[in-house]
């Protein structure tokens, strides 16, 4: 059963292309091959292609690398990327995805990435809760950082790098986000600054409604929109977020 706020987060937006990493001369190594098309294989389509049915998009695995050890894609130019910013544990924690975003240009004209939400960008995908995410989780970031800038870029109409209020409600909507009146009032006032809501502050907002949408529905296995949650299991979904 579908009921409001178990959106799809997976289609790619109508009429927008498939944005990759713009290449801004990363420095060094793979990095500073060709990023300015679409990422390779799935990482330029949609997020993820078709949700599963019931709307969600897939949420898979994901293990982290192993350094040293071959790499799990040879042929994919992702693990060149991910490899020049891995550190020598061979995972990307916080700082490392901040500068890779920053240093790609991936945020375009927009505000660049703060490191609060790099931070969360990775806790979404962290779960052995090691504060890094390994190749998997980098390329399953990119593809819903993708989809996010998709749809960001296709209300953002004046470029001016921000969204408004009513711009934000049709954006979630598009997404598939079904909330109350009182949910969005108050996701516009978390991530508002003077009435307008930037780049960074909306994937902030997308990354916290994927994680707790996650986290809610693997509890509700009957769909029924309800779940009853021990206090700690409450405070593990809500702050590691």
């Amino acid at each position: 059963m579908a009921y409001p706020g178990y959106g799809g987060y997976g289609g790619q937006m109508p009429g927008m292309p498939a944005q990759g990493i713009p290449h801004q001369g990363m420095p060094g190594g793979p990095m500073g091959g060709p990023m300015g098309g679409p990422m390779p294989g799935h990482m330029g389509g949609p997020m993820g292609g078709a949700p599963p049915q019931g709307g969600y998009s897939a949420y898979g695995g994901g293990f982290p690398a192993t350094y040293g050890a071959p790499a799990p894609a040879a042929n994919d130019p992702m693990w060149g990327y991910f490899t020049a910013i891995a550190g020598q544990d061979g995972e990307v924690d916080a700082e490392e995805l901040q500068r890779c975003l920053t240093q790609s240009g991936f945020s375009g004209s927009y505000t660049p990435f703060s490191l609060d939400t790099c931070r969360i960008m990775i806790a979404m995908l962290d779960r052995d809760f090691t504060g890094k995410m390994g190749f998997n989780e980098f390329k399953e970031l990119f593809t819903a950082l993708n989809g996010w800038k998709q749809n960001f870029m296709m209300f953002d109409q004046d470029r001016s790098g921000t969204v408004e209020h009513h711009e934000m409600s049709q954006a979630l909507n598009a997404m598939g986000y079904r909330v109350s009146p009182q949910a969005l009032n108050a996701i516009i006032k978390r991530y508002n600054k003077g009435g307008r809501i930037f780049f960074d502050d909306y994937v902030a907002c997308c990354v916290k409604l994927r994680t707790l949408t996650d986290n809610f529905r693997r509890r509700d296995t009957m769909q029924q929109g309800s779940v009853t949650f021990q206090y700690d299991d409450f405070i593990l979904c809500t702050m590691s977020i």
